[in-house]
């Protein structure tokens, strides 16, 4: 097997296992009354969006409803049905669902207004591969947006080998300097670069994790021993509240435009 076919099978393994969980985790995030990204792309109602990656389909269902039209895409069969599921819930017919690989989009060039990505860069076996046909199928003068994971410079070793023991999908994640740099590769127009932070208790983050037998128990010892010394080494900024141990994602989200 090939590195990207490698990655790709630890992809539809843990992702088929997490599916339920992780739906409910990434649920837990709904308080905000407007998305940061779909403010970021201030949306006009008129778009043909395409969400890549999309999961459990939060937020291909919340833009559904401030665009014209969406088409979410993802590797794992157990996380589109998550996603019909919560489309089914919200009533928003204006979604289409396609299982395919991020570096060969199953969509023609240059048809969608918008083309995002959230939280999947750092599973993703090529990422400046995902960005490529991401704006490949972005119409000239339309927009591009990711968010994810970027972990500081210094801390990035550290960061990708306790995200890869709790979860194996993980590859790596960029730090905002190297996602940025992907952009001006792929010479797409920056126009918004906005660190952003996700907080989580340690625990149900675990719940909807799947590595072998007897890793997810180092991992909390580690996020633990990290905590306490108020080290920061894992780059998470793990502390302990209420008795809980608590971590944050660093993230950043990015916003481009295709040129002609």
């Amino acid at each position: 097997m090939s590195a990207t076919s490698d990655q790709n099978a630890r992809v539809l393994d843990q992702f088929s296992q997490q599916a339920e969980a992780y739906a409910a985790l990434t649920s837990k995030g709904g308080g905000q009354t407007v998305d940061p990204m779909i403010a970021a792309l201030e949306l006009s109602g008129s778009e043909r969006l395409l969400d890549v990656g999309c999961g459990a389909g939060q937020f291909a269902v919340s833009a559904a409803r401030r665009v014209k039209e969406v088409v979410g895409v993802d590797l794992t069969p157990a996380m589109l049905a998550k996603a019909q599921e919560l489309q089914l819930e919200s009533g928003c017919k204006n979604i289409e669902w396609r299982q395919a690989d991020s570096v060969s989009l199953p969509v023609a060039d240059a048809t969608f207004d918008v083309v995002t990505s959230r939280a999947m860069f750092h599973h993703a076996a090529d990422p400046k591969g995902t960005l490529a046909e991401m704006r490949r199928a972005c119409a000239p003068g339309g927009r591009i947006a990711v968010l994810d994971l970027t972990p500081a410079p210094q801390k990035a070793v550290a960061f990708d080998c306790i995200e890869i023991l709790r979860d194996p999908s993980h590859s790596h994640a960029l730090t905002a300097d190297e996602l940025r740099g992907l952009g001006a590769e792929l010479g797409l127009e920056e126009l918004l670069t906005q660190p952003q932070a996700t907080s989580l208790p340690l625990e149900p983050v675990l719940v909807a994790s799947f590595p072998p037998a007897g890793l997810l128990q180092r991992v909390r010892e580690l996020y633990a021993r990290d905590a306490a010394s108020g080290a920061d080494a894992l780059g998470f900024s793990a502390r302990i509240e209420n008795g809980e141990i608590w971590v944050t994602y660093p993230m950043t989200l990015m916003v481009w435009r295709r040129g002609e």
